[in-house]
């Protein structure tokens, strides 16, 4: 993971490990379907914190919204 925004990465240590990890391991790709985002950035969001990166299996650019409670 690679920090690019502070705020996002104080949103993110907010959640638990666990939950952070269910999510990094519940991420769609248009070619494999369900996967693990691999070298992800985290980015704010006006509704949450936006994970960027890779496919774990097929290597495409991937991302997942953590929505704001």
């Amino acid at each position: 993971m690679s920090i690019i925004d502070f705020r996002a990465a104080q949103k993110w240590a907010k959640l638990s490990r666990d939950t952070q990890q269910l999510l990094v391991n519940n991420v769609f790709c248009s070619a494999c379907g369900m996967t693990t985002i691999v070298e992800y950035t985290l980015h704010d969001d006006d509704l949450g914190i936006l994970l960027k990166g890779k496919c774990k299996k097929c290597g495409k650019d991937v991302a997942r919204l953590v929505e704001d409670e």
